[in-house]
């Protein structure tokens, strides 16, 4: 692997990484709709559709928590670092958020 690979998918760990407070933002802000929606008195029928979104929102911001800490851990290993997960620690964590 030559430096340029490295630097590359090093910008894309940090790129991919900031991509999850904004995801949580998101779903804050859906949240605080959500709640706005049953204290308006609104149908359930939409205040579960928008719930669903939440939910996935946190869901997708989960999973990618989880693919970070992968990816990481093969960078550490690639580099002959010792990874900060064993092998079997993102498999339970992905199974948790399942």
């Amino acid at each position: 692997m030559n430096t340029t690979e490295v630097v590359s998918t090093d910008n894309k760990e940090a790129d991919s990484w900031t991509e999850v407070p904004n995801r949580l933002r998101r779903a804050q802000g859906q949240l605080t709709a959500v709640i706005a929606m049953i204290e308006a008195g609104r149908d359930r029928k939409d205040v579960v559709t928008q719930l669903v979104g939440v939910s996935h929102a946190v869901d997708r911001a989960g999973f990618k928590i989880a693919a970070e800490g992968i990816r990481q851990s093969l960078t550490e290993r690639q580099r002959g670092h010792v990874p900060p997960l064993s092998e079997a620690e993102p498999e339970k964590r992905f199974l948790t958020l399942a």
